[in-house]
């Protein structure tokens, strides 16, 4: 039987990997235009605010997933600013 930290660490898994590849065009590409500043600094909030209920709740799956999914949403919103930084500098 899978227990639910199980369930929870796999979601969680999935969830975040689904970032990895965003963060690599981005870089890659060394372009954010294309990313809703908005959508991310909402999403980015609404990701640091599970992060604090699983902390408060001592969810492991919740905590690291979500931690992790942070710092990715944050270097994506990183990259947009520079990026957009260095193209009005010319």
């Amino acid at each position: 039987m899978i227990t639910t930290d199980l369930i929870g660490s796999i979601a969680g898994t999935l969830t975040t990997i689904a970032f990895l590849p965003q963060v690599l065009k981005t870089y890659r590409s060394r372009s954010a235009k294309d990313i809703s500043l908005v959508m991310f600094l909402l999403f980015s909030f609404g990701v640091f605010l599970w992060l604090l209920y699983g902390i408060q709740i001592q969810a492991m799956p919740i905590v690291i997933s979500n931690a992790v999914t942070l710092a990715l949403s944050l270097s994506i919103l990183m990259m947009k600013f520079w990026f957009e930084r260095k193209i009005k500098r010319g």
